[in-house]
């Protein structure tokens, strides 16, 4: 067997958080004990041990970074760094084919060395969960890719595309060749191993055979936990070290206090409206338009994020490199009354517009959107939906509703949620147009002129697309004094804790 036993008995309060710094020596000797506490983001009925199939919880994303390598991530400012992947590079001119090389030095928590048969089976396995995880790998032809050696794989492609490396980051989670049924953890090469928990609290101990720098904590425990205000509260009351992502209203509770600090993540919050253009009556792009226009963005910032954030522009990923640099939408309500007489809504349009409290603001957001939309004739009833079946039964269902989307790539979006056979198209764009542009964006090997073609997708898609950006906050998290170096990357990079401080 190279898996351990399934976690078992229960923790209390979870925390979680890791720290860098060398961990042999004197210094491993300080760090014995020493835990990190982490409130998550997650329902604990939502709570999975799969990494490739359907993750609900940003708490099981959290607890599998730790568990699990992956081939590559990315830094603070969003650009590609290896991890398990050494280099990856074109084997030919026309982008299709790839050689991906392997650190020679991981091991999985078994003592198994972690080989390029277990890489491409974990590959494989993502691609074959891919009803679940929306279609994670599906720029790859993974049947007609292979091993060339022990750590080093061919990856073809299913079209030129030249982000392989953004491809296979982050969540290409390796777990060992053969882990069909992962009902329970199995053997991962990450950082951490795992020690015990359930649904709710899972606890971890530093992996002393990672590859890796060791992280200066012995122990993580993270708990899931769908409430912002209990994740504060875990935190202030000295229960957890870490709470992630609370209310700005929290956040200027305890930003003078001294007691617990605010950690901020720029653009790291993205609420936008989404309108499903295939449905009435946002199949109109009057009403879109209308839409965007009746919406006061500077009060919205100001009421939901209290100065954390700034107006948007209804561009999807407005922190890439290659993001049009478009200023925000002015409000306009004549010409949005305008804008539905014209569409045949002289009379007005009622909607209902659903949201949830999974993360801090949503709910404010969505009260005030309704207001606001009255003043152009749009009535919009709110269906507040309970967070644990929120992203099940509401996401990707219903034709009116508020997504979450802090630190999305536009690449990786696009090719789930913009392109006409994308798994998660929760829009319906469908414009075979913009579809090749994509294509010819990431066959471009030149990076200058792929930027720039992905740049004009981007203002397309904000200018006609059924996306409401209204604004960008910062994603607030809450530490305990003595935490340091949190990261506060974009997506996933945040959950790459492993270089973390604890007090003490």
């Amino acid at each position: 067997m190279r898996r351990p036993s399934l976690l078992a008995g229960a923790c209390a309060l979870a925390l979680a958080a890791t720290a860098c710094g060398g961990g042999t020596g004197e210094e491993a000797d300080a760090s014995a004990g020493a835990a990190l506490r982490y409130a998550a983001v997650g329902a604990p009925a939502a709570t999975t041990h799969d990494p490739h199939g359907r993750v609900a919880n940003e708490a099981d994303y959290l607890r599998f970074a730790m568990l699990y390598d992956v081939l590559t991530v990315t830094d603070d400012q969003g650009a590609v760094q290896p991890r398990l992947a050494s280099s990856w590079e074109p084997v030919d001119g026309d982008l299709t084919r790839w050689r991906v090389t392997l650190r020679d030095d991981a091991a999985f928590s078994d003592g198994e060395p972690v080989t390029a048969d277990d890489v491409l089976f974990s590959l494989r396995r993502i691609q074959g969960k891919g009803a679940e995880n929306n279609g994670r790998l599906s720029m790859f032809d993974l049947e007609s890719s292979g091993t060339t050696g022990g750590h080093e794989l061919e990856l073809t492609t299913r079209q030129p595309y030249a982000e392989v490396g953004l491809a296979l980051a982050s969540l290409t989670f390796v777990v060992p060749d053969g882990s069909e049924d992962i009902t329970e953890p199995v053997p991962g090469s990450g950082p951490f191993v795992p020690d015990g928990g359930d649904d709710t609290t899972s606890v971890l101990n530093r992996n002393e055979a990672w590859w890796g720098e060791a992280p200066a904590y012995e122990t993580l425990e993270i708990t899931a936990m769908p409430d912002p205000a209990a994740r504060a509260a875990a935190v202030a009351s000295g229960q957890a070290d870490v709470a992630g992502s609370v209310a700005p209203a929290t956040a200027q509770q305890y930003a003078d206090g001294g007691e617990v600090e605010v950690v901020t993540r720029p653009g790291g919050v993205n609420y936008p409206l989404v309108m499903d253009t295939a449905t009435e009556p946002f199949d109109d792009p009057r009403v879109r338009e209308a839409v965007k226009l009746a919406l006061d963005r500077e009060r919205l910032v100001e009421t939901v994020f209290l100065g954390y954030g700034e107006p948007g522009a209804d561009v999807l990923s407005p922190l890439e490199p290659f993001a049009p640099d478009t200023a925000p939408v002015d409000r306009d309500l004549d010409r949005a009354r305008e804008l539905l007489e014209d569409a045949g809504h002289a009379d007005g349009v009622t909607l209902t517009l659903h949201a949830t409290t999974s993360y801090p603001g949503m709910e404010e957001a969505a009260v005030l959107v309704s207001e606001q939309l009255s003043e152009a004739g749009i009535d919009v009833g709110i269906e507040v939906g309970p967070p644990d079946t929120y992203w099940t039964e509401v996401w990707n269902v219903e034709p009116f509703y508020l997504n979450s989307l802090g630190g999305n790539g536009f690449v990786d979006f696009s090719r789930m949620a913009l392109l006409a056979d994308g798994p998660i198209n929760e829009t319906g764009w469908n414009d075979p147009g913009w579809d090749a542009d994509f294509a010819e964006a990431l066959g471009t090997e030149d990076e200058a002129g792929r930027h720039a073609l992905l740049g004009e997708l981007q203002q397309q898609v904000a200018d006609e697309g059924g996306y409401v950006v209204w604004g960008l906050g910062d994603g607030i998290d809450l530490t305990a004094p003595g935490v340091s170096d949190l990261p506060t990357g974009p997506g996933f990079h945040r959950l790459q804790i492993e270089r973390a401080g604890v007090p003490g």
